[in-house]
């Protein structure tokens, strides 16, 4: 088990001007729409950003922090919790653990702290969409917000996937001046007896409006077989039926990982 220290608030400013010295280190550069969209206060409220690369929540983070110094907490899985390097930042970060059995727990805790009036980020595509088209969506992120009362803000985000994501390593050249769109969608206002499986399949169209949005002002003009291109653009991303198969084998793999963690340990007979 990896140290757990206590949440605070002085690491987590200290992993945003970390973010931002590096922003500013490589020049990347975040050009945003829909501001006006985000909270002039600081309120609860879910924010649900899509997934194509590892650095995804980074530029939705940034975006908040510059607006209302609005702090994001991540709805992050037990497995990286776990982690030795990773878990004592995600546990001095004060983000909300998601374990391997029931959800219950982290689902209920989640809603609290959007009660409380923060901010919680969740990625609802539940993984990397490698077709770099927003994948079918879980529906907690309708439901918490619902359940809690507060609005569900989506948040597009493309480009980051070009710096770092899935199978892709980490190129110096790609960072150096990258440029990052984010496209903050006006927010949802949830009923309590909503219907999850609308609201989520309207968050994944408004998602992928979002980042059709981002990808028609892109300051970097895509060559025909591009692997950063989703397939039905011209580029050279997996098409949405290969990332449907792929993304079945590692949920079978997920649940058998998972299953082998939870099982109950053996336990060997007495001897005579």
């Amino acid at each position: 088990m990896p140290w757990t220290p206590a949440a605070s608030d002085r690491f987590y400013r200290l992993l945003v001007r970390t973010g931002l010295f590096l922003q500013w280190l490589f020049r990347i550069r975040l050009m945003v729409t829909g501001q006006e969209n985000l909270p002039d206060r600081k309120a609860g409220a879910v924010v649900a950003i899509t997934h194509f690369g590892y650095l995804d929540f980074a530029a939705a983070e940034l975006v908040l922090w510059r607006h209302n110094r609005g702090k994001l907490r991540f709805m992050i899985h037990q497995g990286a919790a776990d982690h030795w390097l990773a878990g004592p930042f995600i546990s001095a970060a004060g983000q909300v653990v998601v374990g391997y059995g029931s959800r219950t727990g982290a689902y209920d805790a989640a809603v609290a702290r959007l009660r409380a009036g923060e901010y919680l980020a969740v990625m609802p595509e539940a993984g990397v969409s490698r077709s770099f088209k927003v994948r079918e969506c879980r529906t907690g992120a309708v439901r918490m917000a619902a359940k809690a009362g507060v609005p569900l803000i989506p948040v597009s985000v493309w480009g980051a996937h070009r710096i770092l994501t899935r199978g892709k390593g980490l190129p110096l050249h790609r960072i150096r001046r990258a440029p990052v769109r984010v496209h903050i969608g006006e927010p949802f206002h949830l009923p309590a007896d909503l219907d999850p499986e609308r609201e989520t399949s309207r968050l994944r169209g408004t998602l992928q409006a979002g980042i059709d949005a981002a990808i028609a002002s892109f300051p970097v003009a895509a060559r025909p077989g591009d692997w950063w291109m989703p397939a039905d653009l011209g580029g050279g991303a997996i098409s949405e039926a290969e990332r449907q198969r792929l993304d079945a084998a590692d949920l079978a793999r997920d649940r058998r990982r998972t299953s082998r963690t939870t099982a109950a340990p053996r336990v060997n007979p007495p001897t005579q």
